[in-house]
This record gives C-alpha cells, structure tokens and sequence, in this order.
C-alpha cells in the first residue's frame, strides 16, 4: 500500500526532519520522499488528520501475551491488536507462560505465531528452567533462535549464586538479564504498598524494602562481573537513587518504569477496587515525583506497559484473593501523556517510548528519513478523548481506566507495508 502521509510533525531526534511539518510518502514499505509539499504521480492514499504528529513507532520492552497456556487471558494476535491500537508496533513478551518461553521451542513457537501480524513480537526467554530458580535455561540456544532479552518474569531470583552464574554466561555472548527486584521473605505475602493506606485499609503491605534489596543486590552482581542488567518495573525513591549512583559509577545499567507507576499512587485502593491492584505495588506520591525525576534526568531509560490480562473470575474476589495486574497496552501513551504533559517534552516521551527500549534490546531503531522501511506511530499529543470498553482490544477487560478522560492519543500505526488505524 502506498500512502501520502500529509502535513505531519515528525518527532524523531535521530532525524533531520525533526520538528518539521512535512509530507511523507511511504511506497512498497519505504518512505520514499520526505518535503514540504508532495504531489504524488499515481494512485495512493491518503492519511491526514488535525495536528498530526509521526514519530518512529513506539516500542513497549514487557508485555504479558499470556500464549502459549493461558490463551483465554490473550494470546499473541489479541495482544498485538492491543498494541496497535496503543501505537505500538514492537513488543517483547515476558516468558510467564505454560510451559515457559524457556528452551528452543517455545522461542520459535511465539516467532512462528506472530508472523504476518502488523506489530513486531519478539520473545524474552527464562533465566532459570521453567522459571524456577534452580539452573539456568537454555539461553544460549534461546539467543540464536531470537530471544532478545532473558527474565523469570515477576519471580525475582533469590539465589544469588543463579543469578551470578547468570549474569557471567551471558555477558559472554552479549545477552541481557532483565531483573525484576522482590525480596519475598520482606515482602512476605503483601496485597499493596506498606504504608498509611495500607495501615488504614487493614491490608498487608508490600515494604519498598522488598525492592531495593534486590535492585542493590542485583547492582552489586552487576559490578562485580562488569555484566549489563537491565532493571524492570522500578517503582520506589530509594531504587531510583540506586540506579542513578550505578550510573554515575559507570555501571551498565538501564531500567524501566510502568505507565501506571508514574500516573497513580496507593490512596487509589482506598476503595478496595482490585482493578489498581498491581505488582509491584502502586506507590507513594513522593515515589512518583522521584520516578518522574528519574525519567527527566536520564536514570531511567524506558517507559511500559506491563500489560497483564486476568479474566474477570481473578480480578471480582476480595481484594486479598484478586490476582494482581492491569492491562495497558491501549492506555500507556495517554495516561503518561495526560499526567506528564507539563513534565516531559514530546521528544524526550519518544525517546522513552520508541527510541531507549530498543537500544536497550540491541534492536534496529527506525529513523524517519528517505530510503528508511516505514516502521510509525501516529498521533495527537493534545487530542482529548474518553477512553471506552469498546476500545480494548486485549481479551481481558482488567483496566480501571474505563471512563477516563485523556490527553493524548495513538491514531495509527504503519508497520510490514500495513497502516493500522486505531
């Protein structure tokens, strides 16, 4: 398909066009011609809409797609349509499935089942067989077959030693550890952050001491092997300053932070809705601000989802037994947009989005020049709309966002030679 993209903003600081208004025109996959004013010779279509913004297209490092094993929650074709409707046009899933992503097999399976699909899916494969802390997996083996990253998912690895051994073998092959950070003994079973809510509500809390354990732990294995890690869902204060003095030491650290974590703090469970019952926990305000502090000056990297789906059984229980997550692919754009508007320029929420995750991943980051495979997001930074349960695409419907008025929004995504519009 052969579109004239007219009189759109580019946002992409790897480009020269960056903060121009201009035509593109995108033939057999390609943009072929970036000016002014286009007149195109022949038949194409056109793509334009009131304050049109393009930027290289958006990128979100973890995703659960639930598939293979829990294919009524979402599987690969739902999640990539939530994603592109988010304006996505990559992912990569975590290994949180049944049987994990954690030899050859299960790599190749996910491959196999995203092909054709307009969004890119790339597999993250186990650190530890079956996810259970015990050896390492095949990781290797997973690397070659197209892994891009390895995690155990939300099972953080106590065992240091595992994760020491870890860290070595794949520094040796330019693999990346993606550690989430919970001590379990501290966290101990806890429904939501420790706190003033938590102490009101009567609820088991989850310390911020569970985290930053881990993450300083994770940080001194990290040195000691002079191995890259990569730090996922970070959501207090005190590991916000621990990355940020990794960095300054010269560590190879980079870390990411939820769409959620930077948007809502723990005086939301105040009315026991399991639907903002999250792991890790929704924090505090102090930790949002430190969060948002991390993301302006550069300690933290990147910007997800953490899109969970749970059918509706887990999530309408007592909050003690409701499963913890939300969905997120459709909303992460607009709930950071809307809350970070005055915050973070557009530039920098690009680079936090499309740019930073994939550099992180070792993946080719699109550039929006002549000659470039078109790979877009579309958007409206300012475009103002309610947010509907007509507009999830995931299988689940676990989002407290339903309702919800936003600043900002995905319009269309271009990807393999398809424009999705959302």
């Amino acid at each position: 398909m052969d579109i004239l993209v007219k009189s759109a903003k580019i946002v992409d600081p790897n480009s020269n066009h960056n903060g121009k208004v201009v035509d593109i025109l995108i033939k057999n996959g390609k943009i072929s011609e970036i000016a002014k004013k286009i007149t195109p010779k022949g038949k194409v279509k056109e793509y334009s809409t009131k304050n049109l913004h393009v930027s290289p297209g958006w990128f979100d490092m973890h995703v659960h797609f639930r598939d293979p094993g829990f294919e009524h929650k979402e599987d690969i074709i739902s999640g990539a349509a939530a994603a592109a409707f988010g304006g996505f046009t990559g992912v990569a899933c975590m290994p949180d499935t049944n049987p994990p992503l954690h030899t050859k097999s299960e790599i190749e399976y996910v491959e196999n089942k995203a092909k054709g699909l307009p969004v890119d899916v790339y597999p993250i494969g186990t650190v530890s067989h079956n996810m259970e802390g015990k050896d390492l997996a095949e990781m290797y083996d997973m690397k070659t077959e197209g892994a891009v990253a390895f995690s155990d998912g939300k099972k953080a690895i106590d065992n240091a030693q595992l994760k020491s051994l870890a860290l070595l073998y794949t520094k040796g092959f330019g693999g990346l550890i993606m550690s989430y950070a919970e001590e379990e003994k501290i966290s101990n079973g806890g429904k939501m952050n420790e706190g003033e809510v938590s102490t009101k509500l009567g609820l088991k809390g989850i310390p911020a001491l569970a985290e930053e354990l881990h993450v300083a732990r994770n940080l001194f294995l990290a040195e000691y092997h002079d191995a890259k890690i990569h730090l996922s869902l970070v959501s207090t204060a005190k590991s916000v300053d621990l990355i940020r003095q990794a960095k300054k030491k010269g560590l190879k650290v980079t870390a990411e932070v939820t769409a959620h974590h930077l948007a809502l703090d723990d005086s939301h469970l105040e009315g026991f809705d399991s639907l903002f019952k999250v792991q890790p926990p929704l924090r505090t305000k102090k930790d949002i601000t430190a969060l948002i502090k991390g993301l302006k000056d550069g300690t933290i990297d990147a910007i997800c989802s953490d899109h969970s789906p749970e059918e509706e059984e887990t999530k309408t229980v007592e909050f003690d037994q409701a499963a913890f997550g939300i969905i997120g692919l459709e909303t992460a754009y607009a709930l950071v947009n809307t809350n970070l508007f005055d915050k973070l320029s557009t530039e920098d929420l690009i680079a936090k989005l499309a740019i930073n995750p994939r550099n992180i991943l070792s993946l080719e980051v699109p550039t929006i020049k002549e000659g470039s495979t078109a790979n877009l997001t579309f958007f409206d930074p300012n475009k103002e709309w309610t947010f509907s349960e007509s507009d999830i695409r995931s299988k689940s419907k676990n989002t407290p966002f339903v309702g919800s008025k936003f600043k900002g929004k995905a319009l269309a995504i271009f990807n393999k030679g398809q424009l999705i519009e959302a």
